[in-house]
């Protein structure tokens, strides 16, 4: 009935990886500009989780010039 002919490559893992990755850093600072009436600004947690999605995005863009190899 389906044929599971879908193969995930390495550019779709890249796109799944930067989109991922830049959502997650324009959420972690939409929170902080939304919370804007507490004191602190960016906590420590808070830079860990935006240099992990910088990171994420970074080898997502890696990816990219691999193709269409299978992930």
């Amino acid at each position: 009935m389906f044929s599971n002919d879908f193969t995930l490559t390495k550019r779709h893992l890249g796109l799944i990886l930067l989109v991922g990755g830049g959502l997650g850093f324009a959420a972690i600072l939409g929170i902080d500009i939304l919370d804007a009436g507490r004191e602190g600004g960016i906590g420590p947690a808070q830079q860990i989780a935006l240099g992990l999605c910088l990171l994420s995005a970074l080898v997502g863009l890696s990816l990219f010039p691999l193709g269409d190899k299978p992930a």
